[in-house]
C-alpha cells in the first residue's frame, strides 16, 4: 500500500514558465539579470534536470513506504507490519492428512503456528470423545502435564455434560444429528517469548451446536481468545497450560441462517485448514 501522496501537477520549479525579453542593444533584461551565454544556460538546464531527477526519487522512495513497516509496530491505515506475516523461508510445520501438524520451526513464528494448530484441536468436537482425548492429549501437551490434563478432561466431558449436548457418552451424537464444535483462529499475538517458552494468545472464531431437525441446541457462532502458554520439548512446540476469554466481538451480521440440513452438510463437506505464518 502507497502512501498515496499527490503530487503537484503545476510544475513550481523556480524559473521556469517566464519568458524572458532582451532590450534592444542592451546587456541587461527586464528582470534585471544579466545576459546568459549558451555554456551558463546548458549549466542552469543540467541543474533543473537533476533537481526533477532528485524529485521523482524521493516521490518514488516515499510511494514504497520504506522497509514494509518494519521500525514501527503499525503500517499504513493502522495495519500490522509485513514482518508479521511475510514467510520467513523456513517451512513452517509437517502436516499429514487427518493428523495434528509438528515440526514447528524453532522460533516466534513457530510458536504461533503451533498454538493456532492447538487452539482448533482444543476446542474441538474430538477432543469431547474419550476414544479420541487420550491421543490428542498426548499430541498437543508436554509430557509431564499430560496425566493432570487428561484427568481434568475427563471429569469436565463426563457423561452427564455430554448428555446436555444431545451425546452420548462416546461424544457422538443422537442419529440424523451432526455435533459441530469448529474453531478458526483470525490471528495470533505473542505476549512474551524466550529460547524454551512463550504465551501465544489466539484470537478466534468458531461454530458450535448439534445440527438436526428437532435439535433444541442449533448450530450458532461465537469470539473468543485463548491464551496458551508453548514450551520447547521434544524438538517442537508444545503446550504447557492454556486458558480462554471471550471476545473481542464484532457487531453481527445480517445473513440469513441456514437450514440444519445445510449446516451439517457443510460441517461434513468441508475440511479444516492447517494454519502456520
Amino acid at each position: 500500500m502507497s502512501l498515496g501522496d499527490d503530487q503537484d501537477g503545476s510544475g513550481g520549479y523556480g524559473g521556469t514558465g517566464q519568458t524572458r525579453t532582451h532590450l534592444p542593444g542592451g546587456t541587461t533584461d527586464v528582470y534585471g539579470g544579466a545576459r546568459r551565454s549558451p555554456r551558463s544556460s546548458s549549466r542552469s538546464l543540467v541543474t533543473v534536470v537533476g533537481v526533477i531527477v532528485l524529485l521523482i526519487a524521493a516521490i518514488a522512495f516515499a510511494n514504497r513506504g520504506g522497509d514494509g513497516g518494519a521500525s514501527s509496530a503499525e503500517g499504513v491505515g493502522g495495519q500490522p507490519k509485513t514482518s508479521t506475516t511475510a514467510p520467513s523461508g523456513t517451512k513452517p510445520v509437517r502436516s499429514t492428512p487427518g493428523a495434528i501438524p509438528t515440526g514447528y520451526a524453532h522460533d516466534t513464528q513457530g510458536a504461533q503456528s503451533a498454538a493456532a494448530n492447538y487452539a482448533t484441536v482444543l476446542v474441538s468436537a474430538d477432543i469431547l470423545k474419550p476414544a479420541r482425548r487420550a491421543e490428542l492429549v498426548q499430541q498437543v501437551f508436554v509430557t509431564d502435564k499430560q496425566a493432570a490434563l487428561t484427568a481434568k478432561f475427563d471429569k469436565a466431558y463426563s457423561a452427564e455434560f455430554l448428555s446436555k449436548l444431545g451425546l452420548d457418552q462416546n461424544g457422538d451424537a443422537a442419529a440424523g444429528h451432526t455435533y459441530v464444535s469448529r474453531t478458526v483462529p483470525i490471528g495470533t499475538k505473542v505476549t512474551s517469548a524466550s529460547d524454551t517458552s512463550a504465551a501465544v494468545e489466539v484470537w478466534c472464531t468458531g461454530l458450535y451446536g448439534t445440527a438436526g431437525a428437532d435439535s433444541t441446541d442449533p448450530v450458532t457462532s461465537d469470539w473468543f481468545t485463548m491464551t496458551l502458554h508453548m514450551r520447547w520439548a521434544g524438538n517442537d512446540w508444545k503446550v504447557d497450560s492454556f486458558s480462554q476469554k471471550d471476545g473481542p466481538a464484532p457487531v453481527p451480521g445480517d445473513d440469513k441462517a441456514s437450514s440444519a440440513d445445510e449446516m451439517a452438510k457443510a460441517v461434513q463437506e468441508y475440511g479444516g485448514f492447517t494454519y502456520a505464518r
